[in-house]
């Protein structure tokens, strides 16, 4: 699929804002542990929140490709960017494509400006990547529900006023994901954020525990309106966001190889640039091979999501390759830079730092593979078409 002159002219938008606005500040920032209000505001005026918001409800949709893209260009200036709008697009695809008109009439035109801010909550403290076993519990009280439960590592949590919540609202159900709802949770009695979690990287933005004691409900906060839709409706938001992390490891992939190849050429040891080492040059050439399979292994995947076919095979490998990429390519950074690849001075320490989130986050590598493995035998392979 090849972009647009109107999407190509977005992905430079987001590239130039990354080089003038994000990169000179990123350090100091990042360092300091601050939320960036400014930068995030930057974003709201460029139409970033709004990306995957369909018309009428946003004024500039774009396709999939072009929103990974747009993902990769921010995390290449900062990873924490990226992942600020990360659940609020997956939230945004959940509601474009399953939410009732009423639903999508009252929140996706605030969604879009980034008016309104949305995250999605999934992970509870014991149950991690297995979310049929979740205990967060919506029980009909009347005209709603009474929510309980706890959630974990929910970005955003305390700037978002939409919250994608999936629970249980049939626990008897056999198969447990068969009693499983999203509703469209706001902030009010009842729901607390508990704590700010320390994180090695992703500073910024935080990642908070949800406490749910009796919050209510009420029924048209069902996401679509039917009750029992929630995992299956989930599980279709999580390709969007599996292709929105893989793209996030990218651009930190990318920044460390830019960073890199740059270093390489300016600095000198034995009287020439360090890049003409044979040692050195392996590392450029190996990272900047990685780098550019992640990419189209992850515009792949848009591609298919954008034409309306299944991709969770091809999200899951997306995301497999291209985190497990990002890291090796930040730990190769420190390498090339030497001791000073271990300084706070420069980038590279943050991006060694980052890319472990893309391992472990929306599903752990361990679990991609277990998707990629069943999807392979489901599909008789890979199917590739020799035409």
């Amino acid at each position: 699929m090849t972009l647009s002159p109107e999407e190509r002219a977005v992905v430079e938008t987001a590239r130039d804002f990354v080089d003038r606005e994000v990169r000179p500040v990123v350090r100091e920032l990042e360092h300091a542990d601050t939320y960036p209000a400014g930068l995030i505001a930057q974003m709201a005026r460029l139409g970033i929140f709004g990306l995957r918001v369909p018309v009428p409800y946003g004024d500039a949709p774009v396709s999939m490709p072009c929103y990974a893209l747009v993902t990769a260009e921010l995390a290449r200036g900062w990873m924490s960017l990226a992942g600020a709008m990360g659940g609020h697009t997956v939230v945004c695809d959940l509601l474009a494509r399953f939410g009732s008109d009423e639903q999508k009439q009252r929140f996706l035109p605030r969604l879009a400006t980034g008016e309104l801010r949305a995250t999605m909550a999934l992970t509870e403290p014991g149950g991690g990547s297995d979310l049929q076993a979740m205990t967060t519990r919506a029980v009909r009280d009347g005209d709603g529900y009474v929510v309980t439960g706890t959630k974990t590592w929910i970005t955003n949590s305390r700037r978002s006023g939409l919250i994608a919540l999936l629970g249980k609202t049939d626990p008897a159900a056999d198969p447990a994901y068969r009693g499983m709802s999203i509703l469209l949770v706001e902030p009010g009695p009842g729901l607390t954020v508990s704590r700010d979690l320390p994180k090695l990287g992703y500073k910024g933005v935080e990642s908070c525990e949800l406490s749910f004691d009796g919050y209510r409900a009420p029924l048209e906060a069902v996401l679509g309106g039917e009750e029992g839709r929630g995992f299956g409706q989930m599980m279709k938001g999580l390709e969007t966001g599996r292709i929105q992390v893989a793209a996030r490891a990218l651009g930190v992939a990318q920044a460390a190889f830019d960073d890199s190849l740059r270093y390489a050429q300016e600095r000198e040891s034995f009287g020439v640039p360090i890049w003409r080492h044979q040692s050195i040059g392996n590392y450029l050439a190996d990272m900047a091979t990685k780098v550019t399979a992640a990419r189209q292994l992850i515009l792949y995947a848009a591609e298919r999501a954008e034409s309306g076919q299944r991709c969770d095979l091809e999200a899951g490998m997306a995301k497999l390759f291209a985190s497990e990429t990002a890291m090796q390519v930040a730990l190769d950074a420190v390498r090339i830079h030497g001791g000073y690849g271990y300084s706070t001075e420069y980038d590279v320490e943050r991006y060694f730092r980052d890319a472990p989130l893309m391992i472990v986050g929306e599903g752990t590598n361990e679990i991609q593979r277990n998707v990629i493995a069943a999807q392979l035998v489901a599909r008789g392979g890979l199917g590739f078409d020799p035409s």
